[in-house]
């Protein structure tokens, strides 16, 4: 078994943490993306559906914020799955062992990767998680939950370890009626039924992580982090809470702010996701 990390001390160094689905990198980079990471450069970015080789998302990096980034790719490899999924974990700091195997079963569908970053505080194992829609009823719902099965048996191990981790992504899945705008509307629809949002109920009750920013934003609608490319979902601010910081308690407690960055107008939008960035410390 892993030697469980180091204690965080109090308080440790800053650390901000950004993670957002980019609905393929290099259209995102097409509309603005690039701006928007040199103003917030994070010190760990998470990223879902890359839809692009390794040497394209390093690219991107290199041209927003220079050079010197350590990044953690899984790449699609089922059959069918070229231009889809993909996930990473990118940073400067100092960094230790990459993961990509889940369950066998998923290895090639390039929907989660782990990195241990190393800071002056400790060690923290940041994940990047993707998990497809889904459909009510249908195979691939089945698959999702079978996917989501492997994700809280990972993340079991990974709090029975003794070490912090912060599990990062678009999980497909809102949690409560106040993490989804129109949720009277979608009660039977996958993203908010009741099979999914118990997965939720297990990894908080169960085994203890944390929703970090429903932690810092208590009671209150949102903060939507997804809205439909159509309609006047974004003008409405029509979304659901989606994409989530899943902390250890240890860490969790040491989160400072969470904040979406949502685009100032509909046509600013490089994505359909708006980032989600956390600052620890």
């Amino acid at each position: 078994m892993t030697a469980p990390a180091p204690a965080l001390p109090s308080p440790p160094v800053p650390l901000t943490v950004a993670t957002v689905n980019v609905n393929g990198i290099r259209a995102a980079v097409r509309r603005g993306m690039g701006a928007w990471l040199a103003e917030r450069d994070p010190d760990v970015l998470c990223l879902q559906e890359v839809r692009a080789p390794d040497e394209v998302l390093g690219q991107v990096l290199d041209e927003a914020l220079g050079a010197g980034w350590h990044i953690a790719h899984r790449e699609p490899t089922d059959a069918g799955t070229k231009g889809r999924a993909g996930v990473a974990v990118v940073t400067r700091l100092p960094v230790g062992e990459q993961r990509t195997s889940l369950d066998p079963r998923f290895d090639g569908a390039g929907r989660w990767v782990e990195l241990d970053v190393q800071t002056d505080a400790g060690t923290v194992t940041v994940v990047s998680v993707y998990v497809h829609t889904g459909e009510a009823d249908t195979p691939r719902q089945d698959e999702k939950y079978a996917f989501l099965d492997a994700m809280t048996a990972r993340m079991a191990e990974l709090r029975a370890s003794g070490r912090h981790a912060l599990v990062c992504g678009d999980l497909n899945v809102a949690h409560r009626n106040e993490d989804i705008k129109n949720w009277k509307g979608n009660l039977k629809k996958a993203g908010f039924l009741p099979e999914e949002r118990a997965y939720y109920d297990r990894w908080f009750d169960e085994l203890g992580w944390v929703d970090v920013v429903r932690a810092l934003h208590p009671g209150v609608e949102g903060p939507y982090s997804w809205w439909s490319w159509r309609g006047q979902a974004f003008d409405r601010d029509t979304g659901w809470r989606i994409d989530v910081h899943l902390a250890t308690p240890e860490l969790a407690a040491l989160a400072r702010t969470a904040v979406v960055d949502r685009a100032p107008t509909y046509a600013e939008r490089f994505s359909d996701h708006a980032p989600v960035v956390v600052a620890f410390g």
